[in-house]
């Protein structure tokens, strides 16, 4: 099923370019710059003025997008993509050792901090946490995961069971890819600490991630295999420019309460859900490659997550999330808040990803 025709226009290509945008494009062009700085901190002791135009897009995206009364969507992309570029040093890529000059710069934890603090406050703004509270969670936690484990079909699951054409199929990949490519790697960074019953079967669902030591196994070998099948493009990043802020915001929430362990309840509570409601989302997908008529190659990838994230939603529950909420009774309810914070975070995601694919499809 190779193709010659994969195809994509640029995130935002169908739009007129505005001045905003302009302005955006270029200051993060000056971060990507600042990034590759050799001692980035000193360089910038010596001349401040060579982040001061980044530094006035920060400001003003910051207020654009968590502030006014009207969110703006290019802010959100902005400061979302600059957020990511400071939290992907935490992971190895496997490239130039000088990229990584930079990971514990003062100025880059500067200013991830302030964006985090700001876009955290909006987040949360979301949720009735003083509801969360009052909750009893160990029951809070048990239906959830009964309704999500089979979910009514939302308008954005039906479009893709019905309606995705072949192409809108590859884009659907090209997105799912900025993920599917490194999975886990957040999970990873949660298990160290003192032995225990919930760290371990953290540690079984990771190494059935990681296909039990064996890169072939591996769950992003199986995603590599999607992408060759339709000629795409397989390293990781290939289609960051594709990728809506929604998908970014959910991948740097991840780095934000895996990095922090005063979040490990979040982190647990979001990855049960994470787990539980991955096999109906996959089911979607696996509907409309058979729809299409796409080869076992070409759905791989979510037929073995159908099959083990049922398991993994089980032992996420029944072994972490309800075990922590008796181990932690006056802080179980962020517990809760992280199933639900990753629910509104995947379900955004998720509408975000078909206004894309739908996009693309009109764009000339």
């Amino acid at each position: 099923m190779q193709s010659n025709l994969v195809i994509f226009p640029n995130a935002g290509a169908a739009k007129k370019s505005t001045q905003t945008e302009e302005r955006t494009d270029r200051a993060e062009e000056q971060f990507i710059e600042l990034l590759a700085m050799e001692d980035l901190d000193h360089q910038l002791d010596v001349k401040p003025e060579i982040a001061s135009e980044f530094e006035q897009a920060l400001s003003r995206a910051i207020r654009a997008a968590y502030k006014d009364e009207r969110s703006d969507e290019q802010a959100h992309r902005f400061l979302q993509r600059i957020l990511y570029r400071i939290n992907r040093l935490k992971l190895f890529w496997y490239d130039d050792l000088r990229h990584y000059t930079n990971e514990r710069s003062l100025y880059l934890s500067s200013c991830r901090d302030q964006i985090e603090a700001a876009w955290q406050k909006w987040e949360l703004a979301q949720i009735d946490v003083a509801a969360l509270q009052q909750l009893d969670v160990k029951q809070a936690l048990i239906e959830r995961t009964s309704t999500d484990l089979n979910p009514l079909l939302s308008e954005s699951s039906r479009y893709i069971r019905e309606e995705m054409t072949e192409s809108g199929y590859r884009h659907l990949l090209a997105i799912g890819s900025f993920d599917g490519l490194v999975e886990a790697s957040h999970l990873s960074r949660i298990l160290g600490g003192v032995a225990n019953e919930v760290q371990c079967t953290l540690m079984r669902v990771l190494i059935e991630e990681y296909g039990n030591g064996r890169l072939s196994h591996k769950h992003s070998t199986f995603f590599a295999k999607m992408l060759a099948e339709f000629g795409m493009k397989t390293e990781p990043e290939a289609y960051l420019d594709l990728v809506p802020w929604e998908v970014l915001a959910s991948t740097n929430h991840n780095f934000l309460v895996t990095e922090r362990k005063r979040y490990f309840l979040r982190y647990s509570g979001g990855l049960t859900y994470f787990e539980v409601a991955g096999p109906a989302v996959y089911k979607n997908y696996m509907v409309a490659a058979q729809r299409l008529g796409l080869s076992e190659v070409a759905v791989g990838y979510w037929e073995l997550h159908i099959r083990e994230d049922e398991r993994h939603g089980r032992w996420m529950l029944d072994d972490v999330a309800l075990p922590l909420a008796e181990r932690y009774p006056n802080d179980a309810w962020e517990l809760v808040l992280g199933y639900d914070q990753q629910k509104l975070m995947s379900d955004r995601a998720g509408s975000a990803v078909v206004g894309s694919i739908r996009e693309a499809k009109q764009s000339p």
